[in-house]
């Protein structure tokens, strides 16, 4: 994680400077692909804006290729479809968390990708690339606290406010083995002191208690509409989708990175071993991680890019991840060693987290 800090850093003092336009990439020239590409990603609001911004300019210029957006709520539930589907999969590329995309390599689920196949695969940073030529990394974003302020007339600082008990029935998250509940982990590691290479035992600990605090696991449609509604007060979630949220309900939801820390995060996009339209599911992955669909998906849903020659305006970019002051609070994070605990950190959240709601 410390590297993948430097790459934001990076970026950060790029992130002003004015470019021209990219060229035509590789996927523009592909005319004669053709056919249908089942993606599957994230639903809600993800779904919404990423179709707008990516998948709607792509059939554009491919007007042979159709794209079926495959819902889901988050990565391990791709994951577990992902594993279903191996004999015969029914999807030809994914976007999830590199947290769990890493598993997902190790099983074979998803092919190598290269610059041969990938062009644009030579402006992403460093940073964003797999292990073992996986699928590269398309967004990066951190974990926050969001709320609601005509709920919270003080609003919340960190996971003190997780674990008071006047919060019951006030917090929502999806909790291990999503991303966002190993992150949380981490950021109560963190606020206990300790070192979460060491024992699980005090953070899981502390989680039974916020899980106290929480009157369901899947908030529906998702945590931000609840808070906005007032199902819930208060959330633990991502700031991408957060700061979108604030543009749709101004003064309804607002967001924080707790002062106990917080995690990067990085969706990753992946062509899938085995599938069906791999011409076209190629030329997508290509057109997707060039500089103009992110800059687009940037600008309207708040996603810092992972190509180096996409550029933000510095209000935008202070709404990313990217931002020197977001990133001061960011936790180094050796997600190698957490993906060789992180099964058995969700099973603990299976047998006394969850269960201690």
């Amino acid at each position: 994680m410390g590297l993948l800090r430097r790459g934001f850093l990076l970026r950060a003092a790029l992130a002003c400077a004015l470019l021209p336009a990219a060229g035509a990439v590789a996927s523009a020239k592909a005319a004669d692909i053709s056919g249908n590409i089942v993606l599957m990603a994230y639903s809600g609001a993800f779904q919404d804006s990423y179709t707008k911004a990516v998948l709607e300019p792509f059939m554009k210029a491919h007007p042979g290729v159709t794209i079926t957006y495959s819902p889901a709520q988050g990565s391990a539930q791709m994951l577990g479809l992902l594993r279903a589907q191996k004999a015969s999969p029914q999807v030809d590329v994914t976007i999830m968390d590199f947290s769990v995309s890493r598993v997902a390599n190790k099983e074979g689920l998803f092919s190598k990708l290269d610059q041969s196949m990938v062009p644009n695969l030579a402006d992403v940073y460093d940073q964003a690339r797999m292990a073992n030529d996986g699928g590269p990394g398309l967004t990066f974003d951190n974990l926050v606290m969001v709320y609601n302020p005509e709920l919270m007339k003080t609003p919340p600082t960190g996971i003190k406010d997780l674990v008071d008990p006047a919060n019951k029935g006030k917090l929502v998250f999806l909790p291990a083995p999503n991303v966002v509940g190993i992150a949380l982990q981490l950021v109560v590691d963190k606020y206990l002191g300790v070192d979460y290479k060491g024992s699980s035992d005090p953070a899981i600990g502390l989680l039974t208690k916020v899980a106290a605090n929480v009157p369901t696991w899947q908030p529906t449609p998702d945590e931000y509409t609840a808070v906005i509604n007032g199902t819930a007060s208060m959330a633990v979630a991502w700031n991408a989708r957060a700061q979108l949220y604030m543009d749709q309900a101004p003064g309804k939801i607002k967001t924080i990175v707790m002062k106990d820390g917080g995690v990067l995060d990085m969706d990753t996009i992946n062509l899938v071993a085995g599938a069906q339209n791999r011409a076209a599911a190629l030329a997508f992955i290509d057109y997707a991680l060039s500089p103009e669909p992110q800059e687009r998906l940037a600008q309207i849903m708040y996603y810092g890019p992972t190509n180096k020659k996409a550029k933000l305006s510095a209000e935008l970019f202070s709404r990313t991840s990217s931002a020197p002051e977001t990133l001061a609070k960011m936790i180094p994070v050796d997600w190698d060693y957490v993906a060789t605990v992180q099964d058995q950190w969700s099973n603990r959240w299976r047998r006394e987290v969850i269960p201690a709601r």
